[in-house]
């Protein structure tokens, strides 16, 4: 019975989708878009805040390096925890309300951050920030994948990255020269304009149509399509999948049929972090004093870089597509891990120029900006769009907390690497980043230019 039902859903899927119907990008869509995206502002303020304060906190607080790595690695301990409940809360309650819980439990960190005494306050502080985030890097690409029309879906939710590197752009440079105290009531800025924002949009027709309001699914398709497009194909395409959906356990998730999904997802997410990007992204100042490079230069000229290669991204995504930009990125990140093993490598070998700090300085450029143009991003997206609507509470929950879990792993564990061995820790990174590029030629699908409903059409 349950084959048939799927043959009939199906067959009635692709006789909708010979229908095609022009789609526009309404102004309520882009505010919704911004609105949905700029809490990630802060995501990536809390990403940067350690990367140039490291000694102004350790000295203000009397931390040791321990200390230190325990604060910068609760961010992605806390972002786990979020993870956990984020897909649930997301499918109970509905995206918008994900998004002020999210806000507030950031609020209440930067706030416990900006004003700590001692190390307590800063780990409560940096742990709330972390499950607000954690909330946040589950929702946020989901909604804005389930509200934007196909033909721009990617670069929309790529969006997401961009505000992720302003964010961190913002606390690379500030960090030069600005109290991290300060920096942390910056964080607080994008969560109030969410906080209020929300109230002016729609929530995503999608998760209406799932929960039986059909009527506000319309209007609300309707108002982000605009007034004088047809929405019939699409109305008709979420009904027939929301009607074959129902939520499965997570036992039912690991069934052979849904195998190769489930592979793509969490595979990218561990590759995406097995690269080493918390690390970098956390202690970036640490290591360019580590090489010999002027840490206040080297951040200045990141904040710079990466903001214009994550719009760089966001108009390649629809244009190359997922899966090439996911390789080329990839293989920049290897790259960049390249030059610095090598980097290190050569430091303080006698009768060589000293190369050290300016192959560091270029290592690090060329690892951030291609990780802003590809692989921060692109495992969020491929994630809100592989899974149908009944896998993605427990698919989500699941790839969401392997994420977060992993980069908790490697932020904790980053500096002490270091340590043990800068040459080893990043010839370690760069054969993960490797594997990353034959991962995504050989398991990734392109899923440009196609609806939702389309991609689980082609899965099946």
């Amino acid at each position: 019975m349950e084959g048939e039902s799927s043959s009939s859903i199906e067959k009635g899927l692709l006789l909708v989708n010979k229908e095609e119907s022009a789609t526009t990008s309404t102004p309520l869509l882009f505010f919704t878009t911004f609105i949905i995206v700029s809490a990630s502002f802060s995501f990536g303020v809390a990403l940067g805040h350690t990367a140039g304060t490291m000694a102004f906190i350790m000295e203000d607080l009397d931390l040791n390096i321990a200390q230190f790595s325990v604060f910068g690695s609760l961010l992605t301990f806390g972002g786990m925890i979020g993870a956990i409940f984020s897909a649930t809360i997301a499918d109970s309650f509905g995206r918008k309300m994900t998004l002020w819980i999210a806000d507030v439990f950031c609020i209440s960190g930067w706030l416990a951050i900006a004003l700590a005494k001692n190390i307590i306050w800063l780990d409560f502080g940096r742990f709330f920030v972390g499950v607000g985030v954690g909330l946040l890097s589950y929702v946020v690409p989901i909604y804005i994948a389930e509200i934007a029309p196909k033909n721009v879906r990617g670069t929309f939710t790529f969006s997401n990255q961009l505000l992720q590197n302003c964010g961190l752009a913002i606390a690379y440079y500030l960090g030069n020269f600005m109290s991290w105290r300060t920096i942390a009531l910056i964080g607080i800025s994008p969560c109030l304009i969410q906080l209020f924002g929300l109230f002016f949009i729609p929530e995503s027709p999608r998760w209406l149509a799932k929960e039986c309001r059909d009527e506000e699914c319309e209007v609300v398709l309707q108002k982000l399509r605009g007034e004088e497009a047809d929405i019939k194909k699409e109305t008709r395409e979420i009904m027939i999948s929301v009607d074959a959906s129902a939520n499965i356990s997570m036992r039912s998730l690991f069934k052979r049929k849904y195998t190769r999904q489930l592979t793509i997802g969490i595979g990218l997410m561990l590759l995406q972090q097995l690269s080493g990007s918390a690390g970098l992204s956390y202690y970036v100042g640490s290591i360019f004093d580590l090489a010999g490079f002027p840490s206040r230069i080297g951040m200045t000229v990141l904040s710079i870089v990466v903001v214009p290669k994550a719009i760089l991204g966001l108009i390649l995504v629809e244009r190359w597509g997922r899966r090439p930009l996911l390789m080329v990125s990839a293989s920049g990140l290897c790259l960049g891990c390249i030059l610095l093993a090598v980097a290190f490598a050569l430091k303080g070998v006698p009768g060589i120029v000293n190369v050290t700090p300016t192959l560091a300085f270029i290592g690090i450029l060329t690892y951030s900006m291609m990780f802003a143009a590809g692989l921060g991003g692109l495992p969020w997206i491929i994630m809100s769009e592989i899974f149908p609507m009944n896998m993605k509470v427990v698919a989500g929950s699941l790839i969401t907390i392997t994420n977060w879990f992993t980069g908790w792993i490697v932020s904790y564990s980053f500096n002490f690497m270091l340590l043990w061995s800068q040459t080893g820790t990043f010839s370690i990174f760069a054969m993960i980043t490797g594997v990353t590029v034959v991962f995504a030629w050989w398991m990734v699908p392109e899923t440009r230019g196609l609806t939702l409903e389309e991609i689980q059409l082609r899965r099946s």
